[in-house]
């Protein structure tokens, strides 16, 4: 029997509606259009300032002297075992992720618009917010000069990795002192320190706007708390590297 518009019924009802696209399709759409790749970079990056904040909160033990922070090192290496592999593995896709959609979406908006506006409509942006991909390639290439120096020791030639302490863990105290003792390394951390407080200051209320929390009602307590979150990393960061500079913490070597 046919329907009027000349359709087969199924014998026992209707037929079963088509499949929808799989999961690697959605993804794929996800990715490649413009509102998914700033909500992914959203996303991305808030995880990498929560890295960001936990990483210093973990540094600052060294004002607690060598056993403090030593131990802290140790749990991680050794107590959290591969779980501390998958947390560096997808820190780094996180952070490559972040990046690569930040520039990607950056140079659409540039092929949208190749002659720039008559009054750019930049002038009402802030720096930072004019900076973002700048600070973040910035960022970006420090990470990878953090690595040379204090892991690989690429950068002085010398193996931060053989130094123990008494109880034969990894001297992360005269590690940090070593390292930042040289001036020139020192000046050039801080300089990092400014560009993430940059990149901080904007991507944090940037984000809460992307993912739609951000309102005529929680705009000014979103602003406050991007620009506290900005200052609290940069001076616990800053303070590791002055305090060796200025001798507040000093090598405990014999």
């Amino acid at each position: 029997m046919e329907s009027a518009t000349g359709t087969v019924r199924h014998p026992k009802g209707a037929s079963e509606p088509a499949s929808g696209p799989d999961a690697r399709a959605f993804v794929r759409s996800v990715v490649e259009s413009s509102v998914g790749s700033k909500v992914l970079v959203a996303l991305t990056g808030t995880g990498l300032a929560a890295f960001v904040i936990f990483h210093m909160i973990g540094n600052l033990k060294l004002f607690q002297g060598p056993d403090a922070i030593n131990s802290y090192a140790y749990f991680l290496k050794h107590n959290l075992g591969a779980l501390i592999w998958v947390a560096r593995g997808g820190l780094l896709a996180i952070f490559a992720l972040h990046l690569a959609l930040a520039i990607r979406l950056k140079r659409r908006a540039i092929a949208a618009r190749p002659v720039p506006y008559a009054f750019p409509g930049s002038a009402q942006a802030g720096v930072a917010s004019r900076t973002m991909i700048h600070t973040g390639v910035v960022i970006g290439l420090f990470a990878l000069f953090h690595l040379a120096h204090f892991t690989f020791g690429w950068v002085t030639g010398t193996s931060y990795l053989d130094m123990t302490d008494a109880k034969g863990h990894h001297n992360v105290y005269e590690m940090m002192v070593a390292g930042f003792s040289n001036k020139v390394l020192a000046v050039l951390y801080l300089a990092a320190q400014f560009a993430l407080f940059v990149h901080l200051r904007h991507g944090i209320p940037s984000a809460f706007q992307t993912l739609g929390l951000k309102n005529a009602l929680f705009r000014k307590p979103i602003e406050i708390f991007g620009l506290a979150i900005a200052l609290a990393v940069s001076i616990g960061n800053c303070a590791i590297v002055l305090a060796v500079q200025v001798g507040w913490v000093t090598s405990r070597l014999a």
